[in-house]
């Protein structure tokens, strides 16, 4: 087979976890064990690096930090985004927010097809707080791959999350919705963010 008849799909993800372990992380390596090959994962670790938002230092003529010209990068060079995050006291970790708010003025959100997963089915504000916010971005928050997922608190790996049939059968039919996204996007604009001739 040559390159052109398996384009490859980027595939950004993000946990909204800063822990070292956490469910958010499992879920996200059950994500790239289900990718298929024309797919290629990258997880971006980089959120505690980042400083806290602050317009003066992102108005016209500002110079990002390196870790927010790398955050914006990875996202620049994606074709679509992952983010799996916990609810904290019913919000979005600040973490999180704090990295969305770095992409707020920039061009690379709009339209980018993201799936928003919620590694449990108890939890609900943050994740609608959170597809808000990145609809109110302009982003593509798809639907249907934008899933809340019933783990037990003993499937704390990707292989335990990858064992249970009925989980991994969600995680496979939202990065499956997602890459449809991602085609439904290209035929409609043409080639926006790289990855996809």
């Amino acid at each position: 087979m040559t390159a052109d008849a398996h384009p490859v799909v980027h595939v950004l993800t993000v946990s909204g976890s800063l822990r070292a372990a956490s469910a958010n992380g499992a879920v996200l390596d059950a994500v790239t064990a289900l990718a298929p090959p024309s797919v290629r994962v990258t997880r971006f670790d980089g959120l505690a690096d980042l400083p806290a938002f602050n317009p003066d230092l992102d108005g016209e003529g500002a110079v990002p930090s390196p870790a927010v010209a790398r955050w914006r990068a990875a996202v620049a060079e994606t074709d679509a985004l992952v983010i799996c995050s916990p609810e904290y006291a019913h919000g979005v970790p600040g973490a999180l927010k704090n990295a969305l708010d770095w992409l707020v003025s920039g061009p690379d959100v709009p339209g980018l097809p993201v799936a928003v997963v919620n590694a449990t089915t108890r939890a609900h504000h943050a994740h609608d707080a959170l597809i808000e916010t990145l609809r109110t971005m302009s982003a593509l928050v798809v639907e249907g791959a934008s899933v809340r997922l019933p783990l037990t608190p003993a499937q704390k790996t990707a292989a335990a999350i990858l064992a249970d049939p009925g989980v991994s059968a969600l995680l496979a039919g939202g990065l499956g919705a997602l890459l449809e996204a991602v085609t439904a996007a290209e035929r409609v604009h043409g080639p926006g963010h790289s990855g996809v001739p």
